[in-house]
This record gives C-alpha cells, structure tokens and sequence, in this order.
C-alpha cells in the first residue's frame, strides 16, 4: 500500500499543509496521521505563522477518510477504542493550534477527513464537493463523541443524524447555506478565494483570533460525555468486520445486527 504523506510548507507566514495520496483520494494511512500530528506538533509553537491552510492534493478529494485495508487485522472493540483515541488525538492538536486554520476542499471530504475540515475554522468549497460520512452503508462503525459533538457544533444535529444514520452526503451548496462552509469557489479561482481569506487573518490582532478560538473550543469541549463504550459496541460488532470485507471486496455488506 503507497503510505502517502502529509507536507508542510510555510512562506511568508502562512503554512500549507497538502494531504499528498491523489491515487486513493488522499486517504489517510496511520503513516499520514503520525505526520500530521507531527506537523500540528511543529506549528504549535511557531509564533512567526498567522494562518495555516489545509488541501488535498489532486483536485478530486480533501481527503476521502481513513484508508479502509487497516481495519483488516482489527480484532475486537479495544482496537477500534485504541484507534478512535488515535483520531482523537491527532483532531486535538489540529484544534489546538493558536493561529487560524483554513480547509480549501475540492471533491471529497468523508470521515476522518470531514472531521479535519470540521475541526478547521473556516472552510472554503468548490461547487462539486460532497461532505459526509457514509459509515452506515460502508463500514458499521462510529465516530468518537468528540467528533460528533464538532459535528453538531457545525452541522446542526438534524444535518448530522442524516449523515451518520442515513448515511447521506451534503452538497455544497447546502453547507454553504447552514453556515459550514464560509465561501464556494470554483476550481479555477480557489487559490484566488484561499489568498484573500488568508489576507483577510492576517491583517488582524493575533492574540485576539488565539483567544477567540481558544475561549469557543472550551466551550465546545465542557461537559463532553464519555463515549468509549459506543465505540466498543461499533467497532466490536460483526457487521464491522463485515463492512471492512466486503468494501475490500468491492461488494455490498450484509447486515445483520450484530
């Protein structure tokens, strides 16, 4: 399996950072999600960057989840509580970054890749992207509580319910309109429509937009219920090890409740 990699480039105060796996719509490997951790890690405490801007690379996907072979040698619940916290960890420190972030998606963001474009603080969008998290038609597994509760902070619950248990994905235009996304930008002009946001950051009070987004990620965070024993139940289930074979295979699941 091609590893993939996440690259980080800062110019002039502004990092990019570019999920670089086109062939598999930039899904993340465990590889990928080390190096991501690694470069929140970096920027944390890189006081010369004012915003950092987030992108798939090839045009067609943001990033299109998780890399679905992984789960093969999952074995039980505890591995799927174990990933889960891994996920967790890595969202947390993308959250945690001080600066302002940015999500630029062009096509796909599904699961753990609508989790990191969620997790960003603003969002621009070509006309064609699709956001979801088809996991009742794919997989049978769950997201952690934290990430539903981003989704909900972001989506609304009704949006949210509709893509966790309807398994639907969300135009643009409609994540555009309940306030998701903060522009829609054709292909052609989104390095157009990303430099006049990043501009828009940059000429404002640092400390300022710091203590914003750390005052509003308190808030989002106080009072988060335990969830690990709905990951168990999820990840536990045979309707998940069914979900990761017949996805591999290229079929469709058989559910069965258990």
């Amino acid at each position: 399996m091609d590893e993939g990699s996440v690259r980080l480039a800062v110019q002039s105060g502004v990092a990019a950072v570019v999920f670089d796996r086109p062939q598999a719509r930039n899904a993340m490997t465990w590889g990928m999600y080390e190096q991501l951790s690694d470069i929140c890690g970096q920027l944390q405490g890189d006081a010369s960057v004012r915003v950092v801007t987030f992108r798939g690379a090839g045009g067609e996907a943001f990033v299109a989840g998780t890399d679905i072979e992984q789960f093969r040698s999952f074995r039980n619940g505890d591995d799927g509580v174990a990933y889960e916290a891994q996920i967790d960890a890595c969202i947390g420190l993308l959250e945690g970054l001080p600066m302002p972030t940015v999500a630029l998606i062009e096509g796909w963001a599904v699961g753990g890749g609508l989790a990191i474009a969620t997790t960003c603080d603003f969002r621009i969008a070509t006309p064609g992207a699709r956001l979801g998290v088809p996991i009742a038609r794919t997989l049978g597994n769950c997201l952690s509580v934290a990430n539903m509760g981003r989704l909900v902070a972001a989506f609304g619950q009704q949006r949210v319910k509709r893509m966790l248990m309807l398994a639907e994905m969300l135009s643009a235009q409609e994540a555009l309109a309940c306030g998701f996304l903060l522009e829609i930008a054709e292909p052609a002009q989104m390095d157009n429509a990303a430099a006049q946001l990043v501009a828009r950051l940059t000429a404002l009070a640092p400390v300022t937009q710091s203590v914003a987004k750390e005052g509003l990620r308190r808030l989002a965070a106080h009072h988060l219920p335990p969830g690990e024993d709905l990951i168990r139940r999820a990840y536990g289930s045979a309707d998940f090890h069914e979900g990761v074979e017949a996805f591999v295979a290229k079929r469709s699941p058989v559910w069965k409740g258990k």
